[in-house]
């Protein structure tokens, strides 16, 4: 209010002194143009105190806009409002095998994991051979498990297969020979000298994972296969048996018409060693 009454006072001075000026007729020329330029002034000084605060920073917010390069103040840095963008946080969450509530080692978690996490199977159905717990799994191709059962396996304890190995008669083969080897196969089903289906491993080292073979009553095999501990599982050539019940409801079902991958676990060597592209889930 107080503005408006201060303005309406400057407009009667400004008109009193053209009043003034006006009379005074014998004025010069130079007289007259110097009323003229003061009368102009006072009327660009009365307008700029006509301009409300708002008007002021307005045309303050155009000269910064205009004037890109001028740096802001400390004060208008603070009142400047700040806005940051984020983006959404995106959880990882890894693929995992599904083990329902088996029994299983901590190796064959880790590695059915990655081989699911990864992708490492292809798409085809896997099988895990833990030699340390004397153990096979059997998964379908997302990992989940189709059936579990205790294995008997090669007598001596080591990841390697002795060269060429393959084409020798098991009765050449020394018992220190007579190893699993560690590993990642590419397994199908097929049949043996003997005519029957198994499921091939190793085709060049002549191992196979299939049915318990019981013909030599001195091996126990059937009772190897019962007992709880795994520390009497170690009997054969080098392939892997398993319970004859669980080779035909759940291994042969699992490879019919399709190849698969079998991930021998070691026992003397790292699995990082066994498997180049091995990565802990976890």
């Amino acid at each position: 209010m107080r503005h408006g009454q201060s303005y309406e006072t400057d407009r009667k001075k400004i008109r009193l002194c053209l009043l003034a000026a006006l009379r005074c007729t014998k004025r010069s020329a130079s007289v007259r143009s110097l009323v003229a330029i003061i009368t102009k002034g006072l009327f660009l000084g009365l307008l700029a105190v006509s301009f409300t605060p708002h008007q002021v920073a307005a045309a303050d917010n155009a000269a910064q806009l205009s004037n890109p390069s001028r740096s802001l103040s400390a004060h208008e840095v603070a009142a400047a409002p700040l806005t940051i963008e984020t983006q959404p946080v995106v959880a990882f969450h890894p693929k995992r095998a599904s083990f329902e509530r088996e029994h299983k080692s901590r190796d064959a978690q880790h590695v059915a994991d990655w081989v699911v996490d990864s992708g490492d199977n292809r798409g085809m159905p896997f099988v895990i051979v833990d030699k340390m717990d004397a153990k096979v799994f059997v998964f379908d191709a997302d990992g989940r498990l189709l059936g579990a059962a205790p294995a008997l396996l090669g007598v001596a304890r080591g990841d390697d297969s002795i060269p060429g190995i393959g084409d020798r008669k098991l009765s050449d083969m020394r018992p220190e020979e007579r190893t699993t080897p560690a590993g990642r196969f590419v397994a199908s089903l097929g049949y043996n000298f003997n005519g029957k289906d198994i499921l091939w491993v190793d085709y060049d080292g002549a191992v196979s994972l299939h049915r318990v073979i019981t013909t030599n009553p001195t091996e126990r095999r059937l009772q190897r296969l019962a007992t709880p501990t795994p520390l009497d599982n170690r009997i054969s050539y080098g392939c892997i048996n398993v319970p004859a019940k669980f080779y035909d409801n759940v291994v042969s079902p699992a490879f019919t018409g399709t190849y698969g991958i079998v991930y021998v676990l070691p026992e003397t060597r790292s699995i990082s060693e066994i498997f180049a592209s091995y990565y802990d889930v976890e």
